[in-house]
């Protein structure tokens, strides 16, 4: 066996990381290797550095897929609360913010911390700056050619995520190996991303900075949280959650009264008569917002002047406001990819490719995505462990 070595993971990210670890803590002689200079640079920059680690409320229909029971297995096996007996038993403090999100106290840079300290109990040994040039396959091992010479291994993991964020070092490395070994790719596009408004609603990114509490949906998918008007379209957490489901020329609808029915306005008629649109959404509404609302539903008049007709269907508009997005910020600002690497080419129980015995794919590069809030790290954790219990 050259090198030593009994199994390679390509790529010192999440579930790189992770995976590592716990397959040298199983007795494996495991060799890390990562193409940029340090490893978890994209945990780092996560959670606005302070690292959304996990969601408590994950469950298989948090993901998109092209199976959607394909995540069921590894995630049933490595739960949240398993990652949290991790990061607790590294003394790192962590609180609950909305919807189930779990953050550091501190930084990011502790769950970096954590997971090394964890490869220096399995003795994984890291190679940072180790840009891969070819992966080869012959006689039952993976032989792979880096910057620093080559390295081989009857095992190897393929952990080197999708293409969002490339200036943290993403490339679509995984996609070009997966096809090398004849395993499907399921389209890539950006997810967890800002959208671009043009035409009719370009007046929109007038308001660039306002937020308000929002229903937005993309398709069947709705979700309730803060939209952000941008120089560009629209961002917050509801519109990124939004962009996974959204596909080039769909709309995506929002709920500016989340609160209230359509009857919103004739309602406020009988208690002030002499009141606007422009009034009533004021109260609910960011001002800027209010009134660039106002002004394009074009009713200037009091509610007493106004038929009850008028003011239902201004109400149901404001329920059902639709975008027309020209686009996304694309991988630049995509925190997650959707697609990648097959499930159909995958075991969900092991993460091996059914094809090419040996040959493993976990986190991100898979076409496994989750929400926006601690998902996507919680598939990696889990993805990592089950790849792991099998190597």
């Amino acid at each position: 066996m050259a090198d030593g070595h009994d199994v390679i993971v390509l790529g010192a990210g999440a579930a790189g990381l992770m995976c590592a670890a716990r397959a040298g803590q199983r007795g494996l002689r495991v060799l890390l290797l990562e193409g940029c200079d340090q490893p978890g640079k994209k945990i780092l920059i996560s959670g606005g550095g302070r690292c959304n680690f996990t969601n408590v409320h994950t469950a298989p229909d948090r993901y998109l897929s092209a199976n959607p029971h394909f995540a069921k297995s590894a995630l049933a096996r490595y739960t949240p609360r398993d990652f949290i007996q991790l990061v607790e038993a590294h003394g790192i403090a962590w609180h609950e913010k909305t919807l189930g999100q779990l953050f550091c106290d501190g930084s990011a840079r502790q769950i970096v911390d954590m997971l090394l300290a964890e490869c220096a109990k399995g003795n994984v040994e890291l190679r940072c700056d180790a840009a891969i040039r070819a992966v080869r396959h012959a006689d039952g091992a993976f032989t792979v050619e880096t910057v620093g010479g080559e390295v081989s291994a009857p095992k190897l993991v393929l952990a080197t995520g999708g293409p969002s964020i490339p200036k943290m070092g993403a490339t679509s490395f995984a996609y070009d190996l997966a096809r090398q070994f004849r395993l499907k790719v399921v389209q890539p596009r950006p997810a967890l991303v800002p959208l671009t408004l043009g035409g009719d609603d370009v007046l929109f990114r007038e308001l660039s900075g306002v937020a308000t509490e929002v229903v937005a949906s993309a398709g069947k998918a709705r979700f309730r949280e803060a939209a952000l008007f941008t120089h560009r379209g629209l961002s917050g957490p509801a519109i990124l959650q939004a962009s996974s489901y959204w596909q080039p020329g769909d709309t995506v609808m929002i709920d500016f009264l989340p609160e209230c029915t359509p009857d919103r306005f004739i309602e406020a008629k009988a208690e002030n008569p002499r009141a606007t649109i422009r009034s009533v959404l004021s109260a609910e509404l960011p001002d800027r917002l209010a009134v660039a609302l106002a002004d394009r539903i074009g009713e200037p008049k009091t509610f007493a002047d106004t038929k009850d007709k008028a003011l239902r269907m201004a109400g149901e508009r404001l329920k059902r406001w639709i975008f027309h997005p020209n686009g996304t910020e694309g991988f630049a600002k995509a925190e997650v990819t959707v697609g990648g690497i097959a499930t159909a080419d995958l075991s969900s129980k092991t993460l091996e490719a059914k094809t090419v015995p040996g040959l493993h794919v976990i986190g991100e590069a898979v076409d496994v995505t989750g929400w926006l809030g601690g998902y996507n790290f919680q598939w990696a954790w889990a993805s990592a462990v089950a790849c792991a219990a099998s190597l």
